[in-house]
């Protein structure tokens, strides 16, 4: 495993915009997962659509082949050393991109973010660029 999704690349790519679903299909043989977290953020959008059970068919379905990690008690640690940290500098981000990035590192996973200028706070943290 090399990379790990955030959910604007699932958005994104079921989308068919910004070479997301082109990225993910040539970087699949290298490994993508993604977080439990991710999974419920995006999951959430579909509770929000005006069809909920096929929004939510349609994920399980693009989501099917990509492992999916749960927190465990390393990552949960990281995640509250990471969130101390931004505080302090003042730079906090939201939660789920401070678990993300907890996941990430702990899993030693590059990150698939169109997000990068929340995501390039947080000192070792390896993202995807697309060029």
């Amino acid at each position: 495993m090399q990379y790990l999704l955030d959910a604007d690349w699932v958005i994104n790519a079921l989308a068919g915009k910004r070479d997301a679903d082109t990225v993910i299909a040539n970087l699949s043989d290298s490994g993508i997962a993604i977080a439990a977290t991710t999974v419920g953020e995006i999951y959430e959008g579909a509770f929000g659509s005006p069809d909920p059970v096929g929004h939510l068919a349609s994920l399980r379905t693009f989501l099917s082949p990509f492992q999916v990690i749960q927190p465990d008690d390393s990552v949960i640690e990281r995640f509250a050393r990471i969130r101390a940290e931004l505080r302090r500098q003042a730079q906090l981000i939201p939660d789920f991109d401070i678990l993300v990035a907890a996941t990430a590192l702990e899993h030693d996973l590059e990150v698939l973010t169109f997000n990068v200028r929340h995501f390039a706070r947080i000192e070792g943290l390896a993202i995807h660029q697309l060029i």
